[in-house]
This record gives structure tokens, C-alpha cells and sequence, in this order.
């Protein structure tokens, strides 16, 4: 069951509104917009910076609004499946580079460990194995381990291909291997022909590991680009999405209704040093030591909730709905902790469901692929200078609208400051006595000003 808003609010801060005022405004031939935009519009005039918090609707499955809405919806919903595949091909894309790269680089490894006496003698075995295993292989019966394995004489064969390091057979002691004529001519022959191989293979190997990484940074780029167009997709079929209740008895299937629940959510942070300097609280509260003292903000918070129930009409513009509206202003006084809480709550609820099953499409494999990616992409300029990291090579976080932001550093835990001197006594006296019962006044005051203006607009009767 989707809890609201309200429910969320007090279970994660175990407060109740400070104030609570309910206009109801039934009127078939008006349109809802209006109330919506007044209350909006009177928010900001009053410095609470409203944000949305919920913007659900249903309709009736028998109205002509639920055939438009499950059209569109369903256009769109085709549009980002086809960006979603074409995502996924290219992702597969970019995992076949990545492997391919991957070999590449340990091929590469090998070569330059020649150059090393330490990992000399290592590297040539592993090349040789390459050699035997990729080129010698294609002459087919006359390959080196075809005759060691399958003809008599030759068992000798792939330990002296192995120990000798060019045509003068020379083992690793300096002397020349004890073998017969036949096997020598053979080694001598397959060991020219490997060392050509050797100083050739590097550079072509070299070449191809050049161009793949050229068709990664393609890849990644055409990804970054399908992921920016699926996303206004992925958003609007979310958007698109009817959520409400069922059994709601205002909602019959043959009816022409619409539902719609619209939450705001405004703040006004209580100004402690202007409160102190004209009087309302202790004058020490306006120094610069005890203002940065304080670790937490605490705010005056008005909460709208909108249920509308109308009945929609189509017109040239798009629908219009009138209907009875239902608003409820409550107030709340709230630290800027608590309201974090109730967002991450908020998030964490089913009210974004269908967001969290967007964001979840490429995030599996995300952190495997971000530093694969990087490595390969900012090799070069590793190379050339030792500059700090840059991010944005991992274009699976455009999906979901995290692209492009830094990249998550162990940054060391900042310490909360601690309240010194004659503040140290008591870290909660002056909150008890002076923030919370100001921010819980304003707060009913704000709510009781945006019902009483909105009534007074409107020519209902207020109270004295």
C-alpha cells in the first residue's frame, strides 16, 4: 500500500501538522487550473519556494480521457522500447571491445616484457605458445605440434622450438642444442619465421589495439547519444503512468471522471541572526561564534495537498476539467535533517516506483564498466601527464540524469562543529526555547494566511 505523504512525514519525524485548514470548492462549469496556479503562485509570494511532490491521475477506464492518455502513453512506451534495444546493442558492443581490448593489452604486455632481461625468457615462451597455437597452426599436418604428436621422430620437437631464441640454436647456456639434422632444419626454419612474426605482429597488434580503442570512444559516444534520447521517453511514459486506487467509489468504469493528486511542498528557514537583532531572541544568537555553532537549519514548512475530482471535456487546446477540488494546508516545523529524511523515504516509497525501474535499466554492471572504460579511454593521456581523473566516459548514468557529475571520491568525514564555551552546556536549550516554538508559530501562521487569502480572493466568508 502507497503511504502518503502525510503518513510519511510522521513516522519519520513523529510530528503532527501545527496547523490543518480544508477548503473544499465544487464547481462542474470552472476549471481546476486556476486554483492550482493561485495557491501556487501565492506560495512564492510568500517566500516558500514550493517544489512538487506527487502528480498522480487516474481516470475511468470508459471516458474518452483514458483512451487518449492510454494512446499516448502507449506511443511512447513503443518509441523508448526501440531506444532501449538499440541501447542494448550497443552495450553489447562496447562489452566485445572491452574483452577484445583486455587480450590486446596482455598480448602487448608480453611484447614489452622483452625488453626487460628479468621477464625475457617468460615472455618469448609466452609468445612462442601464441605463435603455435594462432600462425604454426594453420599449416595444418606440417605445423609443429602435428609432427611432434602425430609423427615418429619429431617428439623433440616443441621443447627445441621452445629453449632456442634464433637460427644459431642456441640454447639458453650459450651452446647448441644436441638435436638431429632433421629436427634442427625444421627449428631453424620455424624460429626465423617466428622472430619476422614477433617484430611484425607488434606493431599490426599494435595498430588494431589503436583502432579499438577509437571504436570504444565511438561506441561510448553513440550510447551517451541513444541514452539521451531515451530518456524523455522513459520520463514521459512514467509520467503517462495512472496511479490510484481502484476501489476508489468516485472512480466508475463507465463514467466520465478524472482523478488528479497534486502535493506541494514550501519552506521558509527561520533567520536567526535578523530574529535576534530585532529583538525576538538573545542578542548573542547574531554573533558569527554562535551562528557557526549551529549544524542545523530548521524551517517553517506548509504542505498543500490536491485532490481533484472533475469531469474532462475535450477542447481545441487539450482537456479541461471542472469538478470539485479538495485542498488541505497543513504546517509543519521541520530541521533541514528531517526534511532530507522524508525525502529519502519518499524515495524510497512506491511513489517512485516506476522511476526506480527506469534507473535500475543499466546500473547492474555500471561500476565494472566505468572503470574499464576510463582505463582504455584515458590511457593516453596517463601517459603524457598525471592530471586528476576526469569523469564522464560512463554514459550509462545519462539514462537516469546523474551524467557527467563527479566522480564519488572517499572524501574524509567532516566533523559536525561542536558547540563551545557557554553553549557546551546544554546543545538543545536554545532550540527547545527559541527555534522550535518560532518556526512551529510561523508555520501555523503561513497556513492559515494561504487558506484565509485564498477564501478572501474568491469572496468566501473568513473568519473575523
Amino acid at each position: 500500500m502507497v503511504k502518503s505523504i502525510v503518513e510519511i512525514i510522521k513516522e519519520v519525524t513523529e510530528k503532527d501538522p501545527e496547523a490543518e485548514h480544508k477548503l473544499v470548492y465544487d464547481s462542474p462549469t470552472e476549471t481546476l487550473e486556476p486554483i492550482y496556479f493561485f495557491i501556487l503562485d501565492l506560495m512564492n509570494d510568500v517566500g516558500l519556494k514550493p517544489e512538487k511532490l506527487i502528480d498522480n491521475f487516474m481516470s475511468s477506464p470508459g471516458s474518452q480521457h483514458f483512451g487518449d492518455m492510454s494512446q499516448r502513453t502507449s506511443i511512447v512506451q513503443q518509441q523508448g522500447t526501440k531506444l532501449l534495444g538499440d541501447i542494448n546493442t550497443v552495450l553489447r558492443s562496447i562489452l566485445n571491445i572491452i574483452y577484445d581490448l583486455r587480450e590486446f593489452k596482455i598480448r602487448l604486455s608480453s611484447y614489452e616484457d622483452l625488453k626487460n632481461p628479468a621477464k625475457k625468457a617468460a615472455a618469448l615462451l609466452s609468445l612462442k605458445q601464441i605463435w603455435m597455437d594462432k600462425v604454426d597452426i594453420q599449416k595444418g599436418n606440417s605445423s609443429i605440434k602435428a609432427m611432434a604428436l602425430g609423427q615418429g621422430g619429431f617428439n623433440t620437437l616443441i621443447d627445441a622450438f621452445l629453449v632456442v631464441e634464433d637460427e644459431s640454436l642456441k640454447g639458453p647456456d650459450g651452446k647448441e642444442i644436441d638435436l638431429n639434422q632433421i629436427v634442427k632444419r625444421i627449428v631453424t626454419g620455424r624460429i626465423r619465421e617466428f622472430n619476422i612474426w614477433v617484430k611484425e605482429s607488434k606493431g599490426e597488434l599494435q595498430k588494431r589495439f589503436d583502432i579499438e580503442k577509437t571504436y570504444l570512444k565511438s561506441q561510448v559516444n553513440s550510447l551517451k547519444i541513444y541514452s539521451r534520447w531515451a530518456k524523455p521517453y522513459l520520463k514521459a511514459a512514467q509520467e503517462l503512468e495512472m496511479a490510484g486506487n481502484s476501489r476508489n467509489p468516485a472512480l466508475v468504469k463507465m463514467f466520465n471522471t478524472l482523478l488528479l493528486e497534486l502535493t506541494l511542498f514550501g519552506k521558509q528557514e527561520l533567520k536567526i541572526k535578523e530574529e535576534a537583532k530585532s529583538g525576538n531572541f538573545p542578542e548573542f544568537f547574531a554573533s558569527d561564534k554562535f551562528q557557526n555553532s549551529l549544524g542545523e537549519k530548521y524551517y517553517a514548512c506548509v504542505l498543500v495537498d490536491f485532490n481533484f475530482r472533475g469531469i474532462p471535456s475535450r477542447s481545441q487546446q487539450g482537456y479541461v476539467v471542472g469538478g470539485r477540488a479538495e485542498v488541505v494546508f497543513r504546517g509543519y516545523a521541520l530541521t533541514e535533517t528531517e526534511i532530507k529524511e522524508i525525502n529519502e523515504e519518499l524515495e524510497k516509497s512506491d511513489l517512485n516506483d516506476a522511476l526506480g525501474l527506469i534507473e535500475g535499466v543499466t546500473t547492474e554492471s555500471l561500476g565494472t564498466l566505468k572503470e574499464d572504460i576510463e582505463s582504455f579511454l584515458d590511457e593516453e593521456k596517463e601517459e603524457e601527464e598525471k592530471p586528476k581523473k576526469k569523469i564522464g566516459s560512463n554514459p550509462f548514468l545519462a539514462l537516469f540524469g546523474v551524467y557527467n557529475k563527479p566522480r564519488e571520491k572517499k572524501e574524509k568525514s567532516e566533523k559536525k562543529k561542536k558547540i563551545k564555551g557557554v553553549y557546551s552546556r546544554n546543545s538543545a536549550w536554545y532550540e527547545e526555547e527559541y527555534f522550535f516554538p518560532t518556526i512551529e508559530e510561523n508555520a501555523a501562521k503561513m497556513t492559515k494566511t494561504l487558506f484565509e487569502t485564498y477564501k478572501k480572493a474568491h469572496g468566501m466568508v473568513t473568519a473575523p
